[in-house]
């Protein structure tokens, strides 16, 4: 059957949160110790991994990890606790969590821009879904790409999460196709993955720095291109 469809994750597929040597500039542990880069780079991986629980959890805090997707105040509650239990003092844990869900700081991959316009003007139907608990649409218009997508399903606005079947078959609802007719762009197979439940097609990428992925995404959708 003919793909007439796309659908795009959005961490680790379109854009990336990238740090800035400036974050980590003041960060340092409860001993005042600074975070040497292995450990920066293990903090931004607990704020982005798209699946799995990254640090152990009181039980108060474990309800917040399995809806923090769904809920703000819940996002907001276990990621702050998962930087603190990664050795990040209050306030610095605080500052972090702020650019987590800022728009403006998350760097769209070199070909992300491309990619949408393209698909765009070949006709082809463009859907973004993430599971995240803040809104990403500021970061698609501070690259001017906003217009090329059909439809944004965002998990804390539809009240449900990748790999549920539903979010999978809401959007092809929403974008006119059959799931038959749709490919799935994510970096999870556990999350991205679940469309194949439904009759989608699948492609993962590798949610490597955007330097070091030039062209995922083209090679990703390709054969609709050409």
């Amino acid at each position: 059957m003919t793909l007439r469809a796309v659908l795009f994750d959005f961490s680790g597929t379109l854009f990336r949160l990238e740090e800035d040597e400036s974050w980590y500039a003041d960060l340092t542990d409860a001993d005042g110790t600074p975070f040497d880069l292995e450990a920066q780079a293990e903090i931004m991986r607990r704020m982005t991994a798209p699946t799995g629980q990254v640090v152990q959890l009181e039980p108060e805090f474990q309800d917040a990890w399995e809806n923090r997707d769904l809920d703000p105040a819940l996002h907001r509650k276990v990621y702050v606790e998962v930087l603190r239990r990664s050795g990040v003092r209050d306030v610095q844990a605080e500052g972090l969590y702020r650019r987590l869900i800022d728009p403006d700081y998350w760097t769209a991959y070199p070909d992300t821009a491309e990619v949408l316009r393209r698909l765009h003007t070949a006709g082809v139907k463009v859907g973004v879904i993430s599971n995240i608990a803040f809104d990403i649409r500021p970061a698609f218009e501070r690259i001017g790409v906003t217009r090329y997508v059909d439809e944004f399903l965002l998990s804390y606005l539809e009240n449900v999460i990748k790999p549920d079947p539903k979010i999978f078959l809401r959007a092809c609802e929403r974008l006119g196709v059959a799931p038959e007719e749709a490919l799935m762009v994510g970096d999870s197979e556990e999350a991205d993955g679940g469309a194949a439940a439904v009759g989608c097609q699948v492609a993962i990428v590798d949610p490597v720095p955007t330097a070091q992925r030039p062209d995922g995404l083209l090679t990703a959708v390709g054969d609709l291109l050409r």
